[in-house]
């Protein structure tokens, strides 16, 4: 299995005085997601629950929405000059009856761990048909609860505590109790990551729960909390118009610049309630 942190010798200028020392980084590093054995994304990721990463991603894009529609998931033989396993190229195998993805999800190009949807032109075409309604969804949750998940959230990134350089995403009920979290150098990797998750173990759709993500809420972040039927998105930093846009359109709740006891409710407000009095 890939190592998800990495030692490198830097030049550290402070005060005026120089010095060499090592310093630890979050490891990046390329896997291809096959499903049949056919390619069909690369993706920049940290490495470490990859099974998973490839899950959640066919979940985003409306290929599968239940355990059993995964047959099984395997890594595939490396390329090193050794024949070892690099564990960088995942093969998905489809359970019967479930159709192959449109070969319009080709990608011929990577996915960085910045953006999970480049090269997609337009709006339209981002929009994935999603298996559930979040905007049925019963959940509400009072503002005390969400101000309470940044530092949950921050508690569970142990790689982000020796590097400083990893996005974090968690799931959480509407107490604010855990349910999973995850890493990565990308974003909509540590989201994929808590979904596949949560398809592997038929949890889907995740109602009555709260995506919690430690970076901006984009487009991208939106439409895969709604593809895997989660009611709330909630982000430290700023939404895009886009994201905005479709959490309207799809019913979500999304809350940007969460942070201490203040945040901005863009689209969902309704689902805010505060506790109930407390009667002496």
């Amino acid at each position: 299995m890939g190592r998800v942190t990495a030692r490198r010798r830097v030049l550290r200028l402070r005060d005026g005085a120089e010095s060499y020392r090592p310093d630890t980084l979050a490891v990046e590093e390329p896997m291809e997601i096959r499903v049949g054995g056919r390619p069909l994304t690369v993706t920049m990721r940290t490495p470490g629950d990859d099974f998973d990463l490839a899950a959640g991603f066919l979940v985003s894009e409306g290929v599968v929405h239940a355990a059993d529609h995964v047959a099984g998931i395997r890594y595939c033989a490396g390329a090193t000059a050794d024949g070892a396993n690099t564990y960088n190229v995942v093969d998905v195998a489809l359970a019967p009856g479930v159709p192959a993805p449109d070969t319009s999800l080709e990608r011929n190009f990577y996915t960085t761990s910045s953006c999970g949807l480049c090269g997609k032109a337009s709006l339209d075409a981002v929009r994935t048909s999603a298996a559930w309604s979040v905007a049925e969804d019963p959940l509400r949750i009072a503002p005390e609860r969400l101000t309470a998940l940044p530092d949950r959230l921050r508690s569970a990134q142990k790689v982000f505590d020796s590097t400083g350089g990893l996005h974090a995403a968690g799931l959480f009920t509407a107490d604010g109790e855990p349910l999973c979290t995850r890493e990565d150098v990308g974003r909509h990797n540590a989201v994929d990551k808590v979904v596949g998750h949560a398809l592997r173990s038929g949890l889907l759709p995740l109602r009555e729960t709260v995506l919690m993500v430690s970076g901006r809420a984009s487009f991208e972040l939106v439409q895969k909390a709604v593809t895997a039927g989660i009611p709330v998105l909630a982000a430290v930093s700023a939404p895009s118009s886009l994201a905005v846009d479709l959490a309207v359109e799809s019913g979500l709740t999304l809350v940007g610049f969460l942070r201490g006891d203040s945040m901005n409710v863009y689209a969902g407000a309704e689902r805010l309630q505060p506790l109930p009095a407390v009667r002496s």
